[in-house]
């Protein structure tokens, strides 16, 4: 396996110019939502253990009520072989614990909005590789508190789902959840589905089958597939180039070494510097706990997408500048290469933006939610 990588080679894709657009700075007159700060203020002397407990808590009391939970990411991946070099940390100046906290909905997006005026304000969110539902609290909340409905699906193996990583041998398998929950939208009912790393590859299956469901797809720093493309033929991009992801990969093999890998689990050591370089401590903590190994089959699996039906879908894409997982070199060949409606920036935001810029992907979130359908001439 140390040499997968070296068995792919790409043509450089012909760059198409893509509308770009940079989320504004945050407010400086920051207040904690009333949602969290009912959980956080219990007891201001807390200790930080007992204030993270509170905080995974709070996410699975949160994920309890919406009824569902989301699924998983493979673009976050090592292959062994490389030699090892560690690349030096990306410590941010300000003090985690203050990085973009979450602010009053009236803060974060226009009192004008008319959410009747909307196409939809369902939100269905997918995790990346590892995650769960859990990752996506403070978005959930945020949503919610602005009058939108929102469900987070854990996919199979992961979250809380007890399904055995190692024995998923597709995609098929890995998305069943999802898939299971698109079924069950009304025909005349469509979603704004949004997918976090893996997750993207996990919602442009879905989008193939349901196209007449999904209003949007936004791509948070995610696998944006082409057709007959594969998350290892995109992640084979970086091959030597992410010695970091190389690092922290760790492969499981449950059927024994003389068979394929069934899993990759990532160095818990490392998960500051490759998911979360710019995100709270508390958050690293509850990921450092809760994140599960990835399924490997459904890395190799290439997608087959038709422009009648994943193409009928309008896609967003989000860049995360200040990624260690996905690089935004990697990010933009995707954009080249099956170039979305519009582009977006999170400014100083890790691989994990969730955590490390909650109101600032919030209100692009909201934002693409308001983004008419082009007027057919």
């Amino acid at each position: 396996m140390g040499n997968l990588f070296s068995c792919f080679s790409h043509p450089e894709a012909k760059k198409k110019p893509v509308p770009r657009f940079s989320n504004p700075p945050p407010n400086s007159g920051s207040v904690s939502s009333n949602r969290w700060s009912r959980i956080r203020s219990t007891k201001k002397d807390t200790s930080e253990e007992t204030l993270i407990r509170e905080q995974a808590l709070a996410a699975a009391i949160l994920l309890q009520q919406n009824g569902v939970l989301p699924f998983d990411r493979s673009a976050s991946m090592r292959y062994p072989g490389t030699k090892k070099q560690q690349l030096p940390r990306s410590l941010s100046s300000r003090a985690r614990s203050l990085t973009d906290p979450l602010l009053q909905l009236q803060q974060l997006v226009h009192q004008d909005l008319k959410l009747d005026d909307l196409e939809t304000r369902h939100f269905v969110l997918v995790h990346g590789g590892g995650f769960g539902a859990w990752c996506w609290y403070k978005t959930i909340a945020l949503l919610e508190e602005g009058g939108f409905k929102v469900d987070a699906i854990d996919l199979t193996g992961s979250g809380v789902d007890s399904f055995d990583t190692n024995s998923i041998t597709n995609l098929s398998r890995y998305v069943k959840p999802l898939a299971n929950f698109m079924e069950k939208i009304e025909d005349s009912e469509k979603i704004i589905l949004v997918g976090h790393d893996f997750g993207g590859a996990c919602i442009s299956y879905v989008m193939e089958i349901f196209p007449t469901k999904v209003a949007k797809a936004i791509f948070v720093s995610a696998a944006m597939l082409t057709n007959g493309q594969s998350t290892l033929d995109m992640l084979s991009q970086q091959a030597g180039k992410n010695d970091l992801m190389q690092q922290a990969q760790i492969f499981l093999y449950a059927k024994g070494h003389e068979c394929p890998p069934t899993a990759i689990d990532l160095d818990k050591s490392l998960l500051r510097d490759l998911l979360f370089n710019q995100s709270p401590s508390k958050d690293v903590a509850l990921a450092s706990v809760s994140m599960r190994p990835i399924p490997f089959a459904p890395v190799l699996e290439k997608l087959s997408l038709s422009d009648k039906n994943y193409g009928a879908v309008r896609r967003f894409f989000i860049e995360t500048p200040e990624d260690n997982a996905i690089p935004l070199s990697l990010q933009q060949s995707m954009i080249e290469s099956n170039p979305p409606e519009r582009v977006f920036r999170l400014k100083g935001s890790d691989h994990s933006p969730f955590f490390s810029k909650p109101q600032a992907l919030h209100k692009l979130l909201v934002e693409i939610a308001t983004i008419s359908p082009p007027k057919i001439r």
